[in-house]
């Protein structure tokens, strides 16, 4: 414990220049993302009247500035965006209504997923749902059925961006939840309808839809995708909590989403996620820099968008190698073992103990 404790202290000296706040950045950065996100949005409501072969390449990249309005909301939530505590509420919340995410709760939920991350006993909160090989053998079938079904690609990037943003998060969460927390839900809600009534009645509630629902549901899906592919990489880290490791869980539990440089800047830089697991005041245009200067972290596992795709198919945790494994290896697995619990009882029936002597030998 003392060992890790050491650890973590030596790296984080390492990376806390990198968590000065920069103000100057940060507000250069909110000019950069805000500003183009409503031209685009304008301008792919103008293209409607064109054509859609303008308009869908204009949804794609507008859902890109939504993903970066996001990486500015989520810095807020780490106070790591501006000084004041304050300013980082204000801004979290205007940034919260145009991402449609809550800003105290998934603050709290955020905060919970980086104390927990890779722990096997503390899943739930602000994570994806994972089973170990064990735990889904030993599972009921409704279970499993339910398992199978939030994995299955389709779901978890299809429907998942409806299950959460339009159905999870207008709801406060579960337990005993802070007034202010509760009350900034119900205001990010009310400040959605508004905002999305207002531009209804200004372009027509068609042209609306035809805008904002495909923006919303391609930033959704990415946005579930980059999360997911940085925790859910091959071999990855969980362990229980007596072996939980809070430095391991964020070098190898986190990988390095190599991305060309402009999707890095699109996706403000979170690509470096074990370096904002590590260290999450460290803002975002930061984190590149705090990678590149201290050589523990560029031990990190790395990944790219060709071999993440790999990741799409990773359904079960297996505590034995270390590593997750498709449906199609657990079935592998399960016949393995089978034929394993076959061969032991072949085995044990072919054995027989001698009256005289008391050993056994063969029938």
């Amino acid at each position: 414990m003392k060992d890790q404790k050491k650890i973590i202290a030596e790296l984080k000296k390492e990376v806390a220049p990198f968590e000065v706040i920069d103000t100057k950045a940060s507000i250069i950065q909110i000019i950069n993302t805000l500003v183009p996100l409503a031209v685009l949005w304008y301008l792919t409501y103008l293209s409607l009247s064109v054509s859609w072969l303008l308009t869908i390449p204009l949804i794609v990249v507008t859902a890109g500035f939504v993903i970066r309005t996001f990486i500015l909301f989520h810095d807020c939530c780490h106070s790591s965006f501006f000084k004041s505590r304050r300013a980082n509420d204000i801004l979290g919340t205007i940034t919260g209504v145009l991402t449609m995410v809550p800003y105290r709760q998934w603050k709290h939920d955020h905060t919970v997923h980086h104390a927990t991350s890779g722990n096997l006993d503390k899943r739930g909160t602000g994570d994806m749902w994972v089973l170990t090989v064990e735990e889904y053998m030993e599972a009921p079938w409704w279970k499993k059925f339910a398992f199978r079904f939030y994995r299955n690609p389709f779901v978890t990037f299809g429907l998942g961006p409806i299950a959460i943003f339009m159905v999870k998060y207008r709801f406060n969460r579960r337990g005993p939840i802070k007034r202010k927390e509760r009350l900034n839900t119900y205001l990010t809600n009310a400040l959605i309808v508004l905002l999305h009534t207002a531009l209804a009645l200004a372009i027509g509630w068609q042209n609306f839809l035809m805008i904002q629902l495909p923006i919303f549901f391609l930033s959704g899906m990415l946005g579930i995708w980059l999360f997911y592919v940085q925790h859910q990489f091959e071999e990855t880290y969980f362990e229980h909590d007596e072996e939980w490791s809070y430095v391991q869980a964020a070098v190898e539990g986190s990988s390095y989403y190599k991305l060309p440089k402009v999707l890095q800047w699109i996706t403000g830089n979170i690509g470096f996620h074990h370096v904002h697991h590590l260290s999450p005041r460290v803002p975002n245009y930061n984190l590149e820099k705090a990678h590149e200067a201290t050589p523990p972290l560029q031990k990190a596992t790395t990944i790219t968008i060709r071999s993440s795709l790999k990741a799409i198919r990773f359904r079960l945790w297996d505590e034995d190698t270390k590593q997750f494994i498709s449906f199609r290896e657990y079935k592998r697995y399960k016949r393995k073992l089978a034929d394993m619990k076959l061969a032991a009882s072949a085995s044990q029936g072919n054995l027989a103990v001698s009256p005289r002597t008391g050993l056994q030998g063969s029938k």
